[in-house]
């Protein structure tokens, strides 16, 4: 991820919907104003209901129209009809059928029985201005009645699907967070199974160096010193090599990995032999050498091996060691993280135990195929 986090889906919807809207929502109220009132006291009352259709759908654009819904359909649905009654005015309904459109949508039930009753009462208000105007009532019924009416139907038709609409982007919004967090907890467990590739090596190793010195000191105090400074040297490097992991610069060479591995073998006392059947492959050395890393973890923590035999061809190894039990190994969580790596990287891993012998092996043919 950059430093500079990318501002939400949501949050550019509302900047967007609050930039292109408000302005024209404004002024859809200034002329509702202007052309309904008649004396200053009608122009106050009627620029409440607009106020509080604005605020209304600024708290729509925020996703919490509902916290203010029902003081501002209150305030709406007054002015409606105040308007109708002493006003004469046909164009207050701005405030209520705005107001609604946006709150019906967001309620968690009962939305179509809300809008119906929407609608039902603008038509409702805007027929009572038939009990103070008698003249024209085909012209105070279009005026009143089904202009409003039909005007909140179709907005209130749009939105319905433009809820869907945010609703997918919230989903959508939702889903590349929990793929970030996901990406950083697979970060994580790479991290952890590197660290543990690296310090159970050295663990390894110095436990095993460490015991061969102690009996040395009494027999051979040079030999004793020689084993010290190379487990010296041994932690220095797995220091190293922490450092390089811990600013993502480590990467693993088969050609070092193999080097190590041969010399752990034989520090436990274990004859390796290495057979090369064809020339790896410099894509599959970084993966073959992280299966072989592994592998002589397990074989020096888990088997009384004697001779461990490594072949490699251009995209596969294969570990066979001896010295496995004839019983059923417990389950190895290593192998079992092995075959996780192996699998996300297009590769195969197969275990197999027969008669003492243990074998391990990994092939790429994902990579072959490129």
């Amino acid at each position: 991820m950059s430093d500079v986090d990318t501002e939400p889906a949501k949050g550019q919807l509302r900047k967007l919907n609050l930039t292109m809207f408000v302005p024209l929502l404004v002024v859809g109220g200034v002329i509702v104003v202007a052309s309904d009132s008649r004396t200053w006291w009608h122009a106050v009352v009627l620029s409440v209901g607009v106020l509080a259709a604005l605020v209304a759908f600024v708290r729509w654009a925020a996703g919490e129209v509902l916290r203010v819904a029902i003081p501002c359909l209150v305030i709406t649905a007054a002015v409606w009809p105040f308007s109708v009654l002493l006003v004469g005015g046909s164009s207050a309904f701005f405030g209520v059928f705005l107001v609604g459109s946006l709150v019906v949508p967001q309620l968690p039930r009962h939305r179509i029985p809300a809008a119906v009753a929407l609608v039902g009462y603008i038509a409702a208000v805007g027929a009572l201005r038939l009990l103070v105007s008698h003249e024209d009532v085909s012209g105070e019924l279009v005026s009143f009645v089904f202009v409003p009416a039909a005007i909140t139907a179709v907005v209130l038709g749009l939105m319905f699907p433009n809820k869907r609409f945010y609703d997918v982007v919230k989903e959508l919004e939702e889903s590349r967070e929990r793929e970030a967090e996901l990406a950083v907890i697979r970060e994580r467990v790479r991290f952890a199974s590197d660290l543990h590739d690296i310090q159970g090596h050295t663990l390894h190793v110095v436990k095993l160096k460490t015991a061969l010195a102690a009996k040395l000191v009494d027999i051979d105090a040079g030999r004793a010193k020689q084993e010290l400074a190379e487990i010296h040297a041994l932690v220095a490097d797995t220091i190293t090599q922490t450092k390089e992991l811990a600013y993502a610069q480590r990467r693993l060479n088969l050609s070092a990995e193999l080097e190590n591995a041969r010399n752990l073998f034989e520090a436990a006392g274990i004859r390796v032999r290495v057979d090369r059947e064809a020339d790896v492959d410099p894509a599959a050395g970084r993966l073959l050498g992280q299966v072989l890393r592994e592998t002589t973890t397990n074989i020096l923590r888990h088997a009384q091996a004697t001779r461990v035999r490594i072949t490699l061809s251009e995209w596969s190894i294969s570990i066979v060691n001896d010295g496995a039990p004839r019983t059923p190994l417990p389950e190895l969580r290593g192998l079992a993280a092995l075959e996780q790596r192996v699998v996300a990287d297009g590769g195969e891993l197969t275990v197999e135990q027969e008669d003492g012998r243990f074998v391990t092996a990994a092939s790429f043919p994902a990579l072959e195929e490129r």
